[in-house]
């Protein structure tokens, strides 16, 4: 019995030693193995890519979140009335009687300017780091007369002396300095006024308003200029909205690396960037965003018509590494079936244990890459994980194939695939070209190779 049984184990082995169809069922059957540990690598980018997010996040929380500013915007009560009538059932005639209700109407400046001197840094925590900045933000412009009859609302029924400048930011927390307002020639305090609902930066802000305005500083049949200035600790972007009838922003800072965002980009012909900074300008005119200058009651949430410049340290290793590990399939299979031709070929046996060992070597590029990454630059991880694995898998190639001429094709077939796959990681538009182009050459290689091989020999 156990001599049959031997007998039978001899004659699988012979079988898959011998038979071609038996070697590409293993080499198959291990490279969708591998997939498993390549899976784990996948999962331990994420982990790590989401660690970078939190620790981010952590940071800008305690120096300053993003920034989203307008103002100012004059919120001035008017009065309004409502007629009840009550029937009096003792003399059968109906009592009329009119209450007075307050409410406001907000009005947005006809001009607005905006200057922005942002210095930005990274901050470091263990291997991850966040872009913050300090910005100096000084807004000046100035009120038309207010016509609220274009409102329906009759002059004798607005409430002038009770009005007010309000100013909405999104990070309360990180103003650095007393905030005043310049109207004319007096000066105004803000307060805040808290809003419960106000912990979201998408969807609403927090409000600083200020004391009541004097009669004759409001833009009742004279203009009104303004000046504030808003210092602000803050991380991610810095933005505006253009609220004015004619709204402009100049931002200078020193970050070289600006990505423009919101609902408008800057003038290109005053754009500048260089490696030691940039220099932006915007202009927004009243017909190029879809809201009034004046609005009763309440202020719609305008956050979508912002615009400014996000300052963000563009950390892709992670990004990359999961790009590379998505290919980690592509050079399994492809270094496989290179050792399967040489060893159909030259008839030279490879254990597919040494096939095992072989694909573990290659999974192991995945980790070093990540691990690396996080200490440096993807291109100097790259480097360090491909050559310590090429030089691995062609010293354990000569050991296995015999011979030194092998090894060599191997250390060129890997360097040829490694490079291969940074080109098409580091491209963006071209890559699905490149990458085809890529993969029809090396089907043509294969099939260049292939047509020696005696299918029918099994």
């Amino acid at each position: 019995m156990e001599n049959q049984k031997k007998s039978q184990n001899n004659k699988f082995w012979h079988w898959l030693k011998t038979s071609i169809t038996a070697r590409l069922l293993m080499v198959g059957f291990l490279v969708i193995m591998l997939l498993i540990p390549l899976s784990y690598i996948n999962t331990l980018i994420t982990e790590r890519a989401t660690r970078q997010q939190d620790v981010v996040n952590e940071i800008n929380d305690k120096w300053g979140q993003q920034v989203l500013v307008y103002g100012p915007i004059l919120k001035i009560p008017y009065k309004t009335y409502t007629e009840t009538k009550t029937f009096n059932e003792k003399t059968g005639t109906y009592l009329k009687q009119t209450q007075t209700n307050i409410k406001y109407a907000y009005c947005f400046p006809d001009t607005l300017n905006a200057t922005s001197n942002v210095s930005s840094k990274t901050l470091n925590r263990g291997n991850f780091k966040s872009a913050v900045y300090s910005s100096q933000m000084a807004f000046n412009g100035q009120f038309n007369p207010i016509q609220l009859e274009q409102k329906d609302i009759k002059d004798e029924d607005v409430i002038w002396d009770k009005a007010t400048v309000i100013i909405k930011t999104s990070n309360l927390k990180g103003i650095k300095n007393e905030v005043r307002l310049s109207m004319n020639t007096n000066l105004y305090d803000f307060n805040t006024n808290f809003n419960d609902a106000s912990n979201t930066y998408n969807d609403y802000l927090d409000e600083l308003e200020s004391g009541y305005i004097s009669t004759n500083d409001l833009p009742k049949q004279h203009s009104s200029s303004f000046s504030f200035n808003l210092n602000f600790n803050g991380s991610k972007d810095i933005q505006i909205i253009p609220i004015g009838k004619t709204t402009s922003m100049t931002m200078v800072s020193n970050w070289p690396d600006p990505s423009f965002v919101g609902n408008f980009l800057p003038n290109s012909d005053t754009k500048e960037i260089t490696k030691n900074g940039f220099k932006a300008q915007w202009q927004v005119l009243h017909i190029n965003r879809a809201f009034s200058q004046q609005h009763l009651n309440n202020i719609p949430n305008l956050n979508r018509f912002a615009f400014g410049t996000k300052f963000m340290v563009m950390v892709d290793e992670y990004q990359k590494s999961e790009r590379s590990a998505k290919y980690g399939f592509l050079v399994i299979g492809l270094t496989f079936l290179i050792f399967f031709l040489i060893q159909t070929l030259s008839k030279i046996t490879i254990h597919p244990f040494q096939y095992i060992m072989i694909g573990l070597a290659l999974v192991m590029f995945y980790t070093l890459l990540v691990s690396i990454s996080e200490h440096s630059t993807f291109l100097k991880a790259y480097l360090i994980a491909g050559i310590s694995v090429i030089a691995l898998i062609s010293w354990y190639a000569k050991s296995i194939l015999k011979t030194l001429k092998f090894s060599i094709f191997i250390a060129v077939s890997l360097m040829a695939l490694y490079t291969f796959i940074y080109v098409i990681i580091q491209l963006e538009n071209y890559a699905l070209l490149v990458g085809s182009i890529g993969l029809f050459a090396i089907l043509a290689c294969v099939m260049f190779v292939s047509r020696k091989i005696d299918w029918n020999n099994e």
